[in-house]
């Protein structure tokens, strides 16, 4: 079964099955030309997939080598939207895509931060995914930070970094439990993070 990964912080036209695509690409192309792999929280994470479906709009995914699409723990995630783009309109259509499906999805949770002296905002949130017979196979916890970049070229944008952790069957009440105890952990890593710097050709 494929699970929809990450829900972009586009719209719902840009959700993805990565394995399915990790699958079909065999080198995945650096687009926003990150020096890798990058190491996060004494792990190193390759460059597994990648896209651009839309003019304004990049897409990469990282993996710690060996891990698989379909089956991860840990996922490192950059996404770029190019142009002069409202970075707080960003982050209120991200916001409003959770509120709707927390209306149809009760494990979903998710709450937002900004600082406003940066001007950067962050969002922690909660998606679950139920197999054919309705019960619970996936829970996936993610950290975004959103931020506004200006690359070497003078090309302007809003950079999206984020982490996905996630549990699947039977490991789901562990994971969930886990989370009660550590859940400011992950987000003080993402928020102390040095972002790597993009460039967009």
């Amino acid at each position: 079964m494929k699970y929809k990964n990450i829900f972009s912080f586009l719209t719902a036209v840009f959700f993805i099955y990565p394995g399915l695509m990790a699958q079909q690409q065999s080198k995945a192309k650096d687009y926003l030309h990150i020096p890798g792999p990058i190491t996060f929280k004494g792990k190193s994470y390759a460059l597994t997939w990648s896209a651009h479906p839309a003019a304004a709009y990049y897409k990469q995914e990282y993996l710690p080598v060996g891990d698989n699409a379909d089956t991860f723990t840990t996922m490192l995630l950059a996404e770029v939207i190019t142009g002069n783009t409202d970075i707080k309109s960003i982050v209120s259509r991200k916001l409003e895509e959770l509120k709707g499906i927390k209306a149809s999805n009760p494990v979903v949770n998710y709450n937002s931060f900004d600082n406003p002296v940066t001007g950067e905002y962050m969002i922690d949130f909660l998606l679950s995914a139920n197999g054919p017979d309705g019960s619970l196979q996936v829970v996936e916890r993610n950290v975004y930070r959103y931020k506004k970049f200006t690359d070497k070229s003078g090309n302007k944008g809003v950079l999206l970094f984020g982490v996905s952790t996630r549990s699947y069957g039977n490991d789901i009440d562990k994971f969930l439990l886990s989370l009660k105890e550590t859940k400011q952990d992950m987000v003080n890593a993402v928020a102390k993070f040095p972002l790597p710097e993009v460039t967009v050709l």
